[in-house]
């Protein structure tokens, strides 16, 4: 049961992302924007809760489990910045813990990596580590 309601919300995350994901114009020289996965690790209520994302286009997806074994999706919009992006989103998790809203910013200290901050309120305050190609 806990499979299936994970795959129908990670099939409709990807669903969703694939909508809104910018179509380039056969026009312009428009770079083609590659993901930047990542890994996050957080606590809630003394529970470890751990994370794995990535953003494509200004927009991302988090697939995370937090506390009581909770596990979830999360479809995140990015503010497209150069060197700061903040982002908000919105998610759901099993055990009923239902809907869930994230928060944070990640920076790029350089152009191989970055490292973000974020709050989710079922899996709590969490850092991140990404890389980008």
């Amino acid at each position: 049961m806990k499979i299936a309601i994970i795959g129908k919300t990670l099939v409709a995350s990807l669903g969703l992302l694939a909508l809104f994901a910018p179509q380039q114009a056969d026009a312009q020289i428009v770079p083609i924007p590659k993901p930047q996965p990542w890994v996050s690790v957080g606590a809630k209520d003394g529970d470890v809760t751990y994370a794995v994302g990535a953003k494509f286009a200004g927009y991302g997806a988090e697939l995370g489990v937090g506390e009581d074994g909770a596990v979830g999706v999360d479809v995140l919009q990015f503010l497209p910045l150069p060197v700061v992006s903040p982002y908000l989103g919105l998610g759901y998790y099993t055990e009923d813990k239902g809907v869930a809203i994230s928060g944070g910013v990640q920076v790029s200290p350089s152009q191989n990596f970055f490292v973000g901050a974020g709050y989710n309120s079922v899996r709590g305050i969490n850092g991140q580590l990404g890389i980008k190609f």
